[in-house]
Protein backbone atom coordinates (compact mmCIF):
# COMPACT_ATOMS: atom_id res chain seq x y z
CA UNK A 1 0.00 0.00 0.00
CA UNK A 2 1.29 3.68 -0.47
CA UNK A 3 -0.59 6.88 0.36
CA UNK A 4 -0.74 9.24 -3.12
CA UNK A 5 -0.97 12.85 -2.58
CA UNK A 6 -2.89 15.44 -5.37
CA UNK A 7 0.14 16.59 -7.40
CA UNK A 8 0.61 12.96 -9.24
CA UNK A 9 -3.09 12.33 -9.55
CA UNK A 10 -3.15 15.99 -11.03
CA UNK A 11 0.12 15.52 -13.23
CA UNK A 12 -0.56 12.31 -14.65
CA UNK A 13 -4.01 13.32 -16.41
CA UNK A 14 -3.00 16.65 -17.28
CA UNK A 15 -0.63 16.12 -20.51
CA UNK A 16 1.36 19.61 -20.69
CA UNK A 17 2.36 19.32 -16.51
CA UNK A 18 5.61 19.19 -16.40
CA UNK A 19 5.56 16.34 -14.22
CA UNK A 20 3.32 14.04 -16.46
CA UNK A 21 5.61 11.83 -17.73
CA UNK A 22 7.23 10.81 -14.74
CA UNK A 23 3.79 10.39 -12.85
CA UNK A 24 2.71 8.24 -15.50
CA UNK A 25 5.94 6.31 -14.94
CA UNK A 26 5.37 5.79 -11.07
CA UNK A 27 1.67 4.81 -11.88
CA UNK A 28 2.05 2.46 -14.27
CA UNK A 29 5.38 0.21 -11.70
CA UNK A 30 3.09 0.67 -9.03
CA UNK A 31 0.18 -1.04 -10.89
CA UNK A 32 2.21 -3.41 -12.20
CA UNK A 33 3.02 -4.43 -9.09
CA UNK A 34 -0.61 -4.33 -7.60
CA UNK A 35 0.21 -2.21 -5.01
CA UNK A 36 -3.20 -0.51 -3.45
CA UNK A 37 -3.13 3.60 -4.29
CA UNK A 38 -4.75 5.18 -1.02
CA UNK A 39 -6.65 8.91 -1.86
CA UNK A 40 -7.55 9.85 1.53
CA UNK A 41 -10.94 11.73 1.14
CA UNK A 42 -9.64 15.40 1.06
CA UNK A 43 -6.75 14.67 -1.02
CA UNK A 44 -9.86 12.95 -3.49
CA UNK A 45 -11.71 16.47 -3.71
CA UNK A 46 -8.62 18.60 -4.16
CA UNK A 47 -7.56 16.44 -7.06
CA UNK A 48 -11.78 16.86 -8.65
CA UNK A 49 -11.32 20.44 -7.91
CA UNK A 50 -7.88 20.68 -10.26
CA UNK A 51 -8.40 18.31 -12.56
CA UNK A 52 -11.90 20.39 -12.83
CA UNK A 53 -10.34 23.76 -13.12
CA UNK A 54 -6.99 22.61 -14.99
CA UNK A 55 -8.06 19.93 -17.28
CA UNK A 56 -12.34 20.47 -17.16
CA UNK A 57 -15.46 18.87 -16.81
CA UNK A 58 -14.26 15.23 -18.49
CA UNK A 59 -10.67 15.31 -16.55
CA UNK A 60 -12.65 15.62 -13.38
CA UNK A 61 -15.03 12.82 -14.30
CA UNK A 62 -12.50 10.63 -15.45
CA UNK A 63 -10.65 10.76 -11.81
CA UNK A 64 -14.16 9.90 -10.12
CA UNK A 65 -14.60 7.27 -12.52
CA UNK A 66 -11.12 5.69 -11.51
CA UNK A 67 -12.43 5.54 -8.16
CA UNK A 68 -15.22 3.81 -9.02
CA UNK A 69 -13.19 1.26 -11.35
CA UNK A 70 -10.81 1.33 -7.98
CA UNK A 71 -7.78 2.06 -9.94
CA UNK A 72 -7.45 4.47 -6.41
CA UNK A 73 -9.31 3.22 -3.03
CA UNK A 74 -10.36 6.16 -1.19
CA UNK A 75 -9.95 6.02 2.18
CA UNK A 76 -12.81 7.25 4.60
CA UNK A 77 -11.40 9.91 7.45
CA UNK A 78 -12.10 9.04 10.90
CA UNK A 79 -12.53 11.01 13.68
CA UNK A 80 -9.23 10.35 15.06
CA UNK A 81 -7.88 11.46 11.71
CA UNK A 82 -9.43 14.72 12.03
CA UNK A 83 -8.40 15.43 14.88
CA UNK A 84 -4.77 14.71 13.83
CA UNK A 85 -4.96 16.54 10.47
CA UNK A 86 -6.10 19.19 12.58
CA UNK A 87 -3.08 19.21 15.19
CA UNK A 88 -0.26 18.66 11.61
CA UNK A 89 -1.72 22.00 10.04
CA UNK A 90 -1.35 23.78 13.60
CA UNK A 91 2.13 22.22 13.86
CA UNK A 92 3.06 22.87 10.44
CA UNK A 93 1.40 26.51 9.76
CA UNK A 94 4.48 27.66 8.40
CA UNK A 95 4.61 25.55 5.57
CA UNK A 96 1.56 26.00 5.75
CA UNK A 97 0.81 22.44 5.65
CA UNK A 98 -3.05 22.07 4.56
CA UNK A 99 -5.63 19.70 5.06
CA UNK A 100 -5.13 17.38 1.85
CA UNK A 101 -1.56 16.95 2.67
CA UNK A 102 -2.08 16.74 6.61
CA UNK A 103 -4.47 13.72 5.47
CA UNK A 104 -1.69 11.97 3.74
CA UNK A 105 0.44 11.98 6.62
CA UNK A 106 -2.75 10.76 8.93
CA UNK A 107 -3.56 7.96 6.78
CA UNK A 108 -0.35 6.53 6.50
CA UNK A 109 -0.06 6.50 9.89
CA UNK A 110 -2.83 4.87 10.69
CA UNK A 111 -2.53 2.29 8.59
CA UNK A 112 1.12 1.73 9.29
CA UNK A 113 2.19 3.18 5.85
CA UNK A 114 6.14 4.38 5.02
CA UNK A 115 5.54 5.51 1.39
CA UNK A 116 3.78 8.44 -0.33
CA UNK A 117 3.43 9.45 -3.65
CA UNK A 118 4.21 13.11 -4.42
CA UNK A 119 5.42 15.83 -5.72
CA UNK A 120 5.28 17.93 -3.10
CA UNK A 121 8.95 17.29 -1.46
CA UNK A 122 9.20 19.93 0.52
CA UNK A 123 6.80 20.03 2.72
CA UNK A 124 6.31 16.15 2.80
CA UNK A 125 10.29 16.11 3.76
CA UNK A 126 9.48 18.76 6.91
CA UNK A 127 6.84 16.46 8.63
CA UNK A 128 7.57 14.24 11.20
CA UNK A 129 4.89 11.36 11.37
CA UNK A 130 4.59 10.08 14.43
CA UNK A 131 5.18 6.19 13.45
CA UNK A 132 8.55 6.28 11.56
CA UNK A 133 11.47 8.94 11.26
CA UNK A 134 10.28 10.23 7.86
CA UNK A 135 8.26 8.96 5.24
CA UNK A 136 9.82 7.40 2.31
CA UNK A 137 8.71 9.41 -0.96
CA UNK A 138 8.24 8.25 -4.41
CA UNK A 139 9.41 9.10 -6.73
CA UNK A 140 12.45 10.39 -4.87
Amino acid sequence: MIVVDTGPIVAAAIRNDRKHDVCVEVFTRLRRERRKLLVPGFVAGEVAYMLGKLGGAKAEAGFLRSLRAGVFQLVDLTDEDVDRIADLVERYSDLPLGSADASVVAVAERFGITEVFTIDTRDFSVVRPAHVAALTLIPG
